[in-house]
């Protein structure tokens, strides 16, 4: 099977440092790759991996220095994906919402894990176009502001078995934690949508 793995570009795969998403998406590109399947993965040029790589821009934006400009590394991440889409059976997106309106144009199969929050407040109003895309979510509770979109799975973060092993004996009052903790749970405000009309001077 021919598999493209489109990775955020602020971190390389697998990340230098913090990097969730770009993690996961090593994880899945490295295994996808054992099991026999032909892979390209866009990324960043300092990225690391089996799979065929195809880089967007030299260094993983975040730690580049000078700082480059990240709408023009994306432009260039799009443009090699939208080079070779056709030449894929699936396209595996992790960008969130920005290869969209590429995509859902072109006659590809392609998918969009997201990996993010969905409970901004904007979201419904402009991703609205999109709610016909295929989604993954990596939980069924990250559904619930966008409820109505088209989630077509649930995929929980695998990772690899020999990561973690449990010590053999664990002192009394452990506690193993395995997620993301941050006050970021914060109430939606309530948002009226506002009919705009575009008046012509006469």
């Amino acid at each position: 099977m021919r598999i493209a793995e489109v990775a955020p570009l602020a971190e390389s795969v697998p990340p230098k440092l913090y990097g969730g998403t770009e993690r996961v998406v090593s994880w899945l590109t490295e295994e996808l790759v054992s099991l026999g399947c032909d892979v390209t993965l866009f990324a960043s040029g300092d990225s690391c991996t089996s799979a065929t790589l195809i880089p967007a821009c030299p260094r993983a934006l975040r730690l580049s220095r000078p700082v480059p400009d990240p709408w023009s590394a994306y432009a260039a991440l799009l443009d090699a994906v939208a080079d070779r889409a056709k030449t894929f059976d699936v396209i595996h997106c992790h960008t969130d919402w920005i290869h969209m309106p590429l995509l859902l144009r072109g006659d590809v199969t392609f998918v969009t894990t997201m990996h993010g929050r969905l409970d901004l407040p904007h979201l419904p109003l402009v991703a609205g176009g999109f709610k016909h895309a295929p989604l993954v979510s990596i939980s069924d509770s990250q559904r619930g502001p966008l409820s109505e979109f088209n989630w077509i799975a649930t995929v929980y973060h695998g990772l690899p078995r020999e990561l973690f092993s449990p010590p053999a004996r664990p002192a009394r009052n452990y506690l193993a934690f395995l997620g993301r903790i941050a006050p970021e749970t914060v109430p939606m405000p309530q948002y009226e949508l506002l009919e705009l009309s575009v008046f012509r001077s006469a």
